[in-house]
């Protein structure tokens, strides 16, 4: 696929992007090792949701703040902070994005499960958990693929609890987009963030609103295009910037005009 050498162009030293889906193609070394940053929230979202169809944990019940459940966690929705574990707002009042709320769902499956969250991420994945649960996967773009594709067919999860978690989670909450600014909505879904009609966004202008995914601060990224049958996913060494804000919709919309 021609669109994938787009990258050559950026200003990074290494570069790994992949296709899935309708289309399968990979440029650059699938097996190098890259800091996955909040790009993890994804895939720790899935693990959490396995939990749920276990029986581990349930997603409404109790879970952070009063009156916060492992909905609220996973949707940004419990009113904790990016960091820390004090409340800034009631649960469902506001999209505060939190890589606390990632924390206490994870700790939730450690305590049920009876066992290390990391252990629990592994089995479910196959690959490790290196570090925090919104933040901690270092790995390659063949596990980031093994992700994407998950997302477009699953077969951890059932059908209907990724159609779940795809959708809209305590709808019409405004919050912040880290890199883009207030969004009002901002809509969530469990773990992911959906496009719906945000602008700008870090998708392309031909993503179907219904495109959900994930970046990093790493200058990482994976989203899903049900209404395409397509994924993209790349892995970087250069952290986030005005270099992504510009490069990235520019290879989503060559990728899915080419295909």
């Amino acid at each position: 696929m021609q669109a994938l050498r787009q990258v050559d162009g950026w200003p990074c030293d290494h570069v790994a992007v992949a296709v899935a889906g309708r289309a399968e193609a990979t440029y650059g070394d699938l097996d190098r090792v890259y800091p996955w940053a909040s790009v993890t929230k994804v895939a720790t979202a899935v693990a959490v949701l396995v939990a749920c169809e276990e029986g581990t944990v349930d997603l409404d019940e109790p879970a952070g703040p009063p009156d916060s459940t492992l909905r609220h966690l996973l949707a940004h929705a419990s009113g904790l902070p990016f960091e820390g574990t004090t409340p800034i707002s009631r649960p469902g009042r506001h999209r505060i994005y939190s890589n606390a709320g990632f924390e206490v769902a994870a700790e939730l499956v450690a305590a049920r499960a009876e066992m290390p969250f990391a252990a629990y991420f592994e089995q479910v994945w196959g690959f490790p958990l290196k570090g925090p649960a919104g933040h901690g996967v270092e790995a390659s773009l063949r596990d980031l693929v093994t992700v994407a594709s998950e997302l477009l067919a699953p077969s951890r999860l059932a059908g209907e609890t990724l159609a779940e978690a795809a959708s809209v989670q305590f709808a019409g909450l405004s919050g912040v987009v880290p890199g883009y600014g207030r969004m009002d909505p901002n809509d969530w879904g469990l773990g992911f963030e959906l496009r719906d009609a945000k602008r700008p966004h870090w998708t392309g202008a031909g993503n179907s609103p219904g495109t959900f995914g994930h970046f990093g601060r790493s200058g990482t990224f994976v989203w899903v295009d049900p209404q395409r049958g397509l994924a993209l996913a790349c892995l970087t060494d250069r952290a986030f910037g005005d270099w992504a804000r510009d490069a990235w919709p520019r290879l989503a919309d060559t990728v899915l005009t080419e295909v």
